[in-house]
Protein backbone atom coordinates (compact mmCIF):
# COMPACT_ATOMS: atom_id res chain seq x y z
CA UNK A 1 0.00 0.00 0.00
CA UNK A 2 1.44 3.33 -1.06
CA UNK A 3 0.78 6.37 1.10
CA UNK A 4 1.79 10.00 1.40
CA UNK A 5 1.96 11.41 4.93
CA UNK A 6 1.82 15.13 5.69
CA UNK A 7 2.13 15.93 9.40
CA UNK A 8 0.44 19.09 10.61
CA UNK A 9 0.21 20.69 14.05
CA UNK A 10 -2.95 18.83 15.14
CA UNK A 11 -3.14 15.82 12.78
CA UNK A 12 -1.49 13.63 10.19
CA UNK A 13 -2.97 13.89 6.67
CA UNK A 14 -2.53 10.47 5.08
CA UNK A 15 -3.30 9.98 1.40
CA UNK A 16 -3.61 6.41 0.15
CA UNK A 17 -2.23 6.42 -3.38
CA UNK A 18 -3.58 3.04 -4.51
CA UNK A 19 -6.72 2.73 -6.64
CA UNK A 20 -8.21 -0.20 -4.71
CA UNK A 21 -8.54 -0.98 -1.00
CA UNK A 22 -8.86 -4.75 -1.04
CA UNK A 23 -9.56 -7.27 1.72
CA UNK A 24 -5.92 -8.39 1.69
CA UNK A 25 -4.87 -4.83 2.64
CA UNK A 26 -6.56 -4.82 6.07
CA UNK A 27 -3.32 -5.77 7.83
CA UNK A 28 -1.45 -3.01 6.04
CA UNK A 29 -4.17 -0.51 6.99
CA UNK A 30 -3.90 -1.44 10.66
CA UNK A 31 -0.09 -1.48 10.63
CA UNK A 32 -0.01 1.85 8.82
CA UNK A 33 -2.63 3.73 10.86
CA UNK A 34 -2.73 2.38 14.42
CA UNK A 35 0.87 3.39 15.29
CA UNK A 36 -0.23 7.04 15.08
CA UNK A 37 -2.06 6.44 18.37
CA UNK A 38 1.38 6.24 20.01
CA UNK A 39 2.46 9.63 18.61
CA UNK A 40 2.18 12.95 20.42
CA UNK A 41 -0.20 14.07 17.63
CA UNK A 42 -2.66 11.17 17.35
CA UNK A 43 -5.33 12.57 15.02
CA UNK A 44 -5.56 11.26 11.46
CA UNK A 45 -7.25 12.62 8.35
CA UNK A 46 -7.40 9.83 5.78
CA UNK A 47 -7.62 11.11 2.20
CA UNK A 48 -9.13 8.61 -0.24
CA UNK A 49 -9.34 10.75 -3.40
CA UNK A 50 -7.36 8.21 -5.46
CA UNK A 51 -9.37 5.17 -4.32
CA UNK A 52 -11.81 3.88 -6.95
CA UNK A 53 -12.94 0.69 -5.19
CA UNK A 54 -13.17 -0.43 -1.56
CA UNK A 55 -13.75 -4.05 -0.62
CA UNK A 56 -16.29 -4.51 2.21
CA UNK A 57 -13.62 -6.13 4.43
CA UNK A 58 -11.32 -3.12 3.96
CA UNK A 59 -14.20 -0.73 4.72
CA UNK A 60 -15.08 -2.69 7.85
CA UNK A 61 -11.41 -2.46 8.86
CA UNK A 62 -11.55 1.34 8.50
CA UNK A 63 -14.63 1.43 10.74
CA UNK A 64 -12.77 -0.61 13.40
CA UNK A 65 -9.70 1.62 13.12
CA UNK A 66 -11.86 4.73 13.46
CA UNK A 67 -13.49 3.30 16.59
CA UNK A 68 -10.08 2.51 18.07
CA UNK A 69 -9.00 6.14 17.53
CA UNK A 70 -12.12 7.45 19.26
CA UNK A 71 -11.70 4.93 22.09
CA UNK A 72 -8.26 6.46 22.67
CA UNK A 73 -9.47 10.10 22.50
CA UNK A 74 -8.12 10.77 19.03
CA UNK A 75 -9.86 11.88 15.84
CA UNK A 76 -10.07 9.82 12.65
CA UNK A 77 -11.75 11.52 9.70
CA UNK A 78 -12.04 10.18 6.16
CA UNK A 79 -12.35 12.67 3.33
CA UNK A 80 -12.50 13.15 -0.43
CA UNK A 81 -14.35 9.94 -1.29
CA UNK A 82 -14.94 9.37 -4.98
CA UNK A 83 -18.62 9.04 -5.96
CA UNK A 84 -18.24 5.32 -6.71
CA UNK A 85 -16.62 4.62 -3.33
CA UNK A 86 -19.24 6.70 -1.52
CA UNK A 87 -22.03 4.75 -3.26
CA UNK A 88 -20.37 1.42 -2.45
CA UNK A 89 -20.05 2.37 1.24
CA UNK A 90 -23.63 3.62 1.29
CA UNK A 91 -24.90 0.40 -0.28
CA UNK A 92 -23.03 -1.71 2.27
CA UNK A 93 -24.39 0.34 5.19
CA UNK A 94 -20.88 1.29 6.31
CA UNK A 95 -20.87 4.96 5.28
CA UNK A 96 -23.15 5.93 8.18
CA UNK A 97 -20.61 4.42 10.61
CA UNK A 98 -17.76 6.54 9.27
CA UNK A 99 -16.76 10.09 10.08
CA UNK A 100 -16.63 11.38 6.48
CA UNK A 101 -16.30 14.87 5.03
CA UNK A 102 -16.30 16.00 1.38
CA UNK A 103 -13.06 17.98 1.62
CA UNK A 104 -9.78 17.89 3.50
CA UNK A 105 -10.47 21.38 4.83
CA UNK A 106 -13.73 20.20 6.41
CA UNK A 107 -11.88 17.21 7.89
CA UNK A 108 -9.42 19.64 9.53
CA UNK A 109 -12.39 21.53 10.99
CA UNK A 110 -13.80 18.30 12.47
CA UNK A 111 -10.43 17.44 14.03
CA UNK A 112 -10.18 20.93 15.52
CA UNK A 113 -13.73 20.83 16.91
CA UNK A 114 -13.19 17.39 18.41
CA UNK A 115 -9.94 18.58 20.01
CA UNK A 116 -11.78 21.52 21.61
CA UNK A 117 -14.56 19.19 22.75
CA UNK A 118 -12.07 16.79 24.37
CA UNK A 119 -10.30 19.70 26.10
CA UNK A 120 -13.62 20.94 27.47
CA UNK A 121 -14.66 17.46 28.66
CA UNK A 122 -11.28 16.72 30.24
CA UNK A 123 -10.55 20.22 31.55
CA UNK A 124 -10.41 21.20 35.22
CA UNK A 125 -13.65 21.53 37.13
CA UNK A 126 -14.61 25.11 37.86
Amino acid sequence: MQVKIDTREKFHAITILDAVLAANMTGALEQGLLPFLQEEVKNVVLILKDIREVDDAAAECLVRIQQRFYDESASFVICELTPEVEKSLEDSGLLELMNVTPTESEAWDIVHLEEVEREMLNGPDL
